[in-house]
């Protein structure tokens, strides 16, 4: 009898983003990912840094579905003044971040970039929020792959 050995292959890994819990799955996109997770082409994690933000606000939907997911706890040991967590501080937020919130933002995509994972998120590059993550992905590439959560197209036509 022929003894098969398992194959390790490359299996993306996504964090996503707090905007992106799809607590009423109405994100299509993130239908997307969801399904992909559960025929386990793909992992889905997000940050101890989203996760806690997701659970703020109370709506009991949104807690089921943030309880559901997969979060990292490193957060708690970010050194904030290592070069890379400079670097992606810089890229966002040239001035430095000023409040908790884009302190945050800079933990999120840190994360990522720690797990090399592919960042989800739907934060900036709108009119209303030119900058933000998204809008600034551009100066971010190098350390950490980051994905727009807006639409399934974006996500059908990448290669992991």
């Amino acid at each position: 009898m022929i003894e098969m050995q398992r194959r390790m292959l490359y299996t993306p890994i996504f964090h996503i983003d707090t905007n992106l819990i799809n607590a009423r799955g109405s994100i299509p996109a993130m239908n997307q990912i969801e399904k992909w997770a559960a025929d386990e082409i793909i992992l889905v994690n997000m940050s101890g840094v989203s996760f806690k933000e997701a659970l703020a606000g109370n709506n009991p939907i949104r807690t089921k579905k943030t309880f559901a997911q997969l979060f990292t706890l490193t957060d708690e040991n970010i050194d904030i003044t290592c070069q890379r967590y400079r670097e992606i501080e810089n890229a966002i937020f040239p001035g430095g971040a000023k409040n908790q919130n884009q302190h945050n933002d800079v933990k999120v995509v840190y994360e990522a970039a720690h797990w090399n994972a592919i960042l989800v998120t739907r934060d900036g590059a709108s009119n209303n929020q030119p900058g933000g993550i998204l809008g600034n992905r551009d100066k971010l590439r190098g350390l950490v792959r980051i994905m727009s959560g807006l639409t399934q197209d974006a996500f059908l036509a990448k290669d992991f």
